[in-house]
């Protein structure tokens, strides 16, 4: 006796790029509707730039997403690195190389803290990235005294955002690269996969061996260092410190890292989803902002889109949890060898 196992639907191909298909028609749309600046190089220029942040932030916070936490600090950290960057050249005359390795290091604590705060205090961590964001928050502003800070600054560290390199924004290859590195780690390591097993089921991985102490803290820092990249990068194009940078990024990065788990690998978290899913959000805000839109409808956006992407993505893990069910009741299971027939003493006369 042979069995099938069932070809993936159509509609479950469909689904797994569906993201980049309504890229396309968000393209098609507002280079019909605004043929003359829309669909020019500039525009996709000021696309990649403007999302180029949010993306490194949104493969941050995913990396938290996927074991099954959420970091909500994302904002207020990157607003403090951005002014100690600044600082740290301009009023206090540290060498840029170096001011940026200690952003990086600061970075990679307040990622520790929250390591610690979620796996040994026990604290949910929407409270616990809440709080160390905004005593962040409060870092900032006593630093910079509620004032912005800004001087001279050298052409190497303005390199960092202003380079492009064959018309393509430098920025963008950051995030190209980030996301490559981070394809591979979650799909092609057992790293990767101890994350996934953390995220499905923190307790049966555990059994299995797999260190949720190890594999949470080493998430916390990962996200708290690449966030740290991305004030890098922002510091270097906003060339200014400023208490108000930061925290308007936190709805777009969230949308990012939900909504990415939508697409390619629908019901899981993954680097391409969610670089795709800043991309879209990108192009629809650029298209309204040419329409000429209400400055309310960048958050309308985004908070839509968030609904939306959180509903999505629901749908999308209980569709892979059905077909992965499937697939398991479809194994052929070996065939029981039939009872041996009972064996009577014989009688005796």
């Amino acid at each position: 006796m042979t069995t099938t196992t069932p070809k993936p639907k159509r509609s479950s191909v469909f689904s797994s790029f569906l993201l980049p298909i309504l890229a396309l028609v968000l393209i098609i749309v507002f280079s019909i509707a605004l043929p003359r600046t829309f669909p020019t190089a500039a525009t996709a220029q000021s696309i990649l730039n403007s999302t180029a942040v949010i993306a490194i932030l949104a493969l941050a916070e995913m990396l938290v997403v996927i074991v099954g936490e959420f970091d909500l600090s994302v904002g207020y950290v990157v607003g403090l690195q951005t002014i100690l960057l600044i600082g740290f050249i301009t009023t206090d005359h540290i060498p840029w190389p170096l001011a940026v390795l200690l952003v990086l290091i600061i970075g990679a604590l307040i990622g520790l803290v929250n390591g610690v705060l979620v796996y040994y205090a026990k604290i949910d961590s929407f409270i616990a990235t809440l709080g160390t964001g905004t005593l962040a928050y409060a870092a900032a502003n006593w630093y910079t005294q509620g004032a912005q800070l800004f001087g001279t600054l050298p052409q190497g560290f303005i390199n960092i955002y202003g380079t492009r390199i064959l018309g393509i924004p430098i920025a963008a290859i950051y995030v190209v690269v980030l996301a490559a590195i981070l394809w591979f780690v979650l799909g092609y390591t057992p790293t990767g996969r101890y994350l996934y097993a953390l995220g499905s089921n923190r307790r049966a991985a555990e059994l299995t061996g797999i260190s949720s102490k190890r594999v949470i803290l080493g998430v916390f820092v990962a996200a708290g260092l690449i966030v740290a990249v991305a004030g890098v990068v922002l510091a270097s194009s906003l060339r200014i410190g400023s208490v108000s940078t930061g925290p308007d990024y936190l709805l777009p990065v969230f949308v990012g890292a939900i909504l990415g788990s939508t697409t390619i690998k629908p019901g899981r978290p993954n680097a391409w989803g969610t670089v795709v899913a800043v991309v879209l959000l990108g192009i629809g805000i650029a298209g309204l902002e040419q329409i000429g839109a209400s400055y309310f409808v960048e958050p309308l956006f985004n908070g839509a889109t968030l609904i939306i992407g959180v509903g999505l993505a629901g749908y999308a893990s209980r569709r892979t949890r059905r077909v992965r069910r499937q697939l398991v009741d479809a194994e052929p299971t070996q065939a029981q060898p039939p009872p041996l027939p009972a064996v009577s003493s014989p009688e005796k006369h």
